[in-house]
């Protein structure tokens, strides 16, 4: 996949969902009784990067300040969605130590990973920073962890919403209708290219989270060293 031609073709197409009233509203973020949890493998940004990110996120603010924001905390990257968030699932249902194991054995040959968060997209419901890998580790990884998952039988649900292929960011969902959409494209228009910068994966995460991958509902299950 050309993952520039990816985001610029979600981009354009979200742009003019937002522009037209088609977008959509995200109804479950404000549910508090929204029970729905899985379980994730992600990459968290630096502090520079998050920083950086913040410089938009306070510009988006301006015209947009009742919307949902990604705080720090939140910030990710999703290498894979193991089992997606479902109301059917607990935590109590496996055993995290089995998964430590896998995904260790999976990345004995794992490579440094870095990744560049240049420019934004945006999808019909959402405002993201577009991630770019320098080179095939994490698709690579991605595969052997995919393999591996599939061969071990662990409950898991890997590519069964999507296959994920990019290394985006989300930064801010659409909780309530857009007070003006046009300043809001005029924003993220200015941002299109912006440079966040470029770091070096230092640590993976492996978490039992929320839909919206909350700090206050996610339980931390292991760190994987790089």
């Amino acid at each position: 996949m050309n993952l520039q031609e990816h985001y610029n073709q979600l981009y354009k197409t979200s742009a003019e969902a937002i522009s037209t009233g088609k977008y959509s509203i995200d109804s479950q973020i404000t549910n508090q009784s929204d029970k729905r949890f899985g379980i994730t493998l992600l990459i968290r940004p630096n502090a520079e990067i998050k920083a950086n990110i913040q410089s938009l996120i306070d510009e988006l603010k301006t015209t947009e300040p009742n919307q949902y924001y990604y705080p720090d905390s939140d910030i990710h990257i999703t290498v894979l969605s193991i089992i997606s968030c479902s109301e059917e699932f607990q935590l109590n249902q496996i055993s995290p130590n089995d998964y430590v194991q896998l995904i260790c054995k999976s990345m004995i040959q794992t490579n440094e990973i870095k990744i560049q968060f240049k420019g934004l997209t945006a999808s019909p419901s959402a405002i993201m920073i577009q991630g770019f890998p320098t080179d095939e580790t994490l698709d690579n990884l991605r595969n052997k962890l995919r393999e591996n998952f599939k061969n071990s039988g662990l409950q898991q649900s890997i590519d069964s919403r999507y296959t994920i292929s990019t290394a985006h960011a989300t930064i801010m969902r659409f909780q309530e209708p857009i007070h003006d959409p046009e300043k809001l494209i005029a924003i993220t228009d200015k941002f299109r290219n912006y440079d966040f910068g470029e770091f070096t994966v230092e640590n993976l995460e492996l978490v039992y989270n929320d839909w919206y991958q909350r700090e206050q509902n996610t339980i931390h299950l292991a760190d994987f060293t790089l």
